[in-house]
């Protein structure tokens, strides 16, 4: 049964009561955590306090922004059960671009305060009512022409899919009237216990009215008080203090928008990955974020790194090891779960990825030798049922036993056919978890040559530190495999192009994308090398022939030994971070993570373009894991010197030893000059004036037509320049 008419009208009243409270409910100490941070056409805005934890997104188009993908729009998202509402909106006059909406400052916040209210007796959950409001702005008269009410997921579908609308979803939603001339939209979740509301009331009936005629929504020119609640339990929110270790706590006075950023991110349960389309748990996101951010996290008992390794561990599938991606959780979860013939609430867990297995082992090195602080005899089970009278330690075993399992054919026998390729029947298997993220590759680069032999020489360390107890023999095999994998992998990936062609490559890429900018082509002074994104195209070709930057992936988690190759790979790294593109990586606004000037597929430059979630565009944790990895390399030089240990070869060649140096400088060069952008998950560029311009990922055309992805404005991987920092030593 779903809740009655009459708990419903007893839930819009809390939320009208409600908004009448100050913006700090009482129940909490202090003032409650705010942000705003602009993003043309988007405008963000969190809140936090002990209560409830939210962010408001408002996107209004600009005068040059493209209409067919930028529209009025308000999204309320929360981290509770990866929750939201969206509303999208329409000019009533039909003239696209004539209706502009904005968030004003007033007496109910500046601009949004919280809503707390307790249950009523009788209702079927003790959770709180909790949410946002403000006040917003139509310059126009405008329809509300999509609404959408329960789950980020389910907005997402709609956002991004091709506009997926749900009727068992949309056709719960509620439309009621009030005396002070509100209107209100509710509807109660597919687990018949939690309701969301969205209301919006006018400020001043003179200047403001919002009418309804059955489903249909329209507002006057003027200002209107919005308000979204729902009534979910809430996460136990981190604040900054007991994100950061102690002895980085500084970081809070020296950068209060990252580390409040962070705060919003982090819970005891988990980190989530970012805000606001990724507000749930990412195994993959948030271990890659704990390596990065580790010198500055918190460890011990309730501590952020705990919160990391424990979601990782509660999600893990105790009957073949693998770790969970992503969690549907909530009202997703729910309707996923009924999609199956399934009458539950429960979790579910994504383990379609290959690449989220091989972090945790890395992870738990640093966590658990490195610092010797991490505890392994904590009881799992709180998150998966399934999981229940085991161990955080015994899980992590079954995890270190797929791996090795997963190794073993290409260690016994280093032919192609034994590395590790995506799923059946997956176009999707590591970061690049777009459809043409990897170019239609089937063996990711990444995965094969720098995952598998850090999780190998991670279980190695664990397995002689004790962690893996009554398994100490792995040691010496598990070592023995990540040689193989070391030394014998990237010869498969490796693409070679003489100068005089990839001049012309570069050329012909130039002319046939309409590239604004000069092709840079006389940069190319030698043989241009790289690696390929993945082998086995569909279309029988054996490279995806797409200059990356997954370098980073071997030059942060391995000290390789190979010096055959090793100099030749560093140097390779240096010198496509040194050219400028379509010739190499570098722009104006950063690395881009994918350059498919030099292949011969023309697909290739038709997907990899500047409005691909995975093309010509940066991403700042990949800038933040090279930069790291090639300090780590310069470090070897110092370090081997120091101990009096045989030092790589790189390190004594001037040419290359000098080429890594200025790579590294340029690289943070460039950095320091996009600092605005680097807390963002990703973004492009336009050509424009003789310079690359940074614009959002989301105001630009996907390739082909399809559906536009957007950037988070706050993602965790991204703010880890918290704890990667420019190494004066190496200037």
């Amino acid at each position: 049964m779903r809740l009655s008419a009459l708990i419903k009208t007893a839930l819009l009243a809390q939320v009208t009561a409600a908004t009448s409270v100050a913006r700090s409910p009482p129940q909490c100490d202090g003032a409650p955590a705010t942000l705003e941070l602009s993003d043309p056409p988007y405008e963000n805005y969190f809140y936090s306090d002990c209560n409830t934890a939210a962010q408001v997104v408002v996107t209004s188009p600009l005068p040059d922004s493209n209409l067919e993908i930028i529209s009025p729009r308000l999204i309320v998202a929360w981290p509770g059960g990866n929750s939201g509402v969206c509303a999208f909106f329409a000019p009533q006059s039909g003239i696209n671009g004539s209706l502009a909406i904005s968030l004003v400052n007033s007496t109910i916040g500046d601009p949004i305060s919280g809503i707390h209210a307790k249950p009523s007796p009788g209702f079927a959950t003790d959770a709180p009512v909790v949410g946002v409001r403000g006040v917003m702005r139509f310059n126009a008269s405008a329809v509300l022409t999509v609404p959408i009410l329960g789950s980020i997921r389910t907005i997402r579908d709609f956002v991004e899919g091709p506009s997926i609308l749900y009727p068992e979803i949309q056709d719960a939603i509620a439309f009621s009237t009030g005396p002070d001339g509100s209107i209100s939209l509710s509807r109660d979740w597919l687990d018949n216990v939690t309701s969301t509301t969205l209301t919006f009331v006018p400020v001043d009936s003179s200047s403001g009215q919002v009418s309804t005629t059955e489903r249909t929504v329209t507002f006057a020119p003027g200002d209107y008080i919005f308000s979204a609640s729902y009534n979910y339990p809430q996460l136990t929110q981190l604040k900054p203090s007991a994100v950061l270790a102690n002895t980085s706590s500084d970081l809070i006075a020296q950068y209060p928008t990252q580390t409040t950023a962070l705060s919003f991110l982090s819970y005891s349960q988990k980190l989530l990955a970012g805000a606001w389309r990724f507000l749930t748990y990412f195994g993959r996101d948030s271990m890659i974020s704990a390596l990065l951010l580790e010198p500055v996290l918190s460890n011990g008992e309730g501590s952020a790194m705990e919160a990391v390794i424990g979601a990782v561990l509660e999600r893990l599938n105790r009957t073949d090891g693998s770790v969970c991606h992503e969690e549907n959780i909530g009202d997703y979860a729910t309707w996923t779960n009924l999609q199956n013939g399934i009458v539950s609430n429960d979790m579910i867990c994504d383990y379609k990825m290959i690449d989220t297995d091989f972090f945790l082992p890395v992870l738990m090195q640093k966590y658990f030798l490195d610092n010797a602080v991490g505890r392994t005899r904590i009881p799992a089970g709180s998150i998966d049922p399934l999981n229940k009278n085991i161990t955080y330690g015994e899980l992590a075993l079954l995890s270190a036993r797929r791996i090795l399992r997963l190794a073993a054919p290409f260690a016994e026998d280093p032919v192609k056919e034994n590395l590790i390729r995506l799923k059946p029947n997956e176009v999707v298997g590591q970061w690049r978890d777009s459809s043409d993220g990897l170019g239609g590759g089937r063996i990711p680069y990444d995965v094969n040559t720098a995952l598998v032999p850090a999780a190998l020489r991670a279980i190695s360390s664990l397995a002689r530190g004790g962690v893996f107890r009554g398994d100490r023999d792995w040691a010496a095999l598990a070592d023995r495999y990540a040689k193989v994998w070391e030394d014998k992998t990237l010869s498969f990936f490796e693409i070679t192009i003489p100068k005089e062609k990839a001049k012309h490559l570069v050329e012909s890429y130039k002319n046939r994308t309409n590239f604004q900018g000069p092709s840079h082509a006389d940069s190319i002074d030698d043989t241009i090398h790289f690696h390929a994104l993945a082998l086995d195209s569909p279309n029988n070709l054996s490279h995806i022939e797409v200059m990356n930057t997954d370098d980073c992936f071997r030059h942060f988690l391995l000290n390789t030994t190979n010096e055959a190759q090793l100099t030749v790979f560093i140097n390779q790294t240096a010198n496509n971070i040194r050219r400028t593109f379509p010739a190499g990586l570098m722009t104006g606004v950063g690395l881009v993570v994918a350059n498919p000037a030099y292949g011969v597929d023309p697909g290739y430059a038709a997907n990899f373009t500047n409005g691909a979630y995975h093309g010509t565009v940066v991403w700042s944790w990949q800038l933040a894991m090279m930069a790291r990895g090639l300090e780590q390399q310069l470090g070897r030089c110092v370090r081997s010197k120091a101990a009096a240990t045989g030092v790589p070869r790189f390190c004594t060649d001037p040419s290359v030893y000098g080429n890594l140096r200025t790579a590294y400088n340029l690289l943070w060069d460039n950095l320091e000059a996009n600092a605005a952008q680097l807390s963002s998950e990703v973004w492009s560029w336009v050509f424009r004036g003789g310079r690359f311009v940074p614009t959002p990922l989301g105001v630009l055309p996907a390739p082909g037509g399809g559906s536009q992805t957007e950037s988070n404005i706050q993602q965790l991987w991204s703010l880890t320049f918290l704890a990667v920092t420019r190494n004066a030593a190496f200037r």
